[in-house]
């Protein structure tokens, strides 16, 4: 594998965990932040919990070595969360720092997804 596409990949894969770690456990915790979030966007706080959790599993998912099947749905499911983020946020009228988040997370699944090494992929050909 290409020496830039794996620092690309582990770059991408960190800031992506970081901040799917962090806002988890913030939505777990319902954080002032994010139900300040959820409310202005008009979702109901349980969706926290639900939201919470799916980011750390997925996470958790993408980090552990094997089970390439499920990354594949890790990253799908993270990628349907941000872009819902997204736009959800375009939709309100909102701009700067509320669609920057979600924008910059789902640049670092696409990236992670996209560079991540073969044994990390699932091999088309055996499917």
């Amino acid at each position: 594998m290409n020496k830039g596409k794996l620092i690309i990949y582990w770059v991408a894969t960190a800031l992506l965990s970081v901040g799917m770690l962090g806002s988890g456990i913030a939505q777990l915790m319902r954080a002032k932040e994010m139900v300040s979030i959820l409310t202005h966007l008009g979702y109901p706080l349980y969706l926290m919990s639900i939201l919470g959790t799916w980011k750390i599993l997925g996470v958790i998912a993408i980090l552990v070595p094997g089970f390439k099947l499920l990354k594949e749905w890790a990253y799908a499911g993270l990628f349907f969360t941000m872009t819902g983020a997204l736009v959800s946020h375009l939709i309100m009228g909102d701009s700067g720092k509320a669609i920057m988040g979600p924008a910059a997370q789902t640049i670092f699944i696409v990236l992670s997804w996209y560079c991540r090494p073969a044994n990390r992929k699932i091999d088309i050909a055996k499917l």
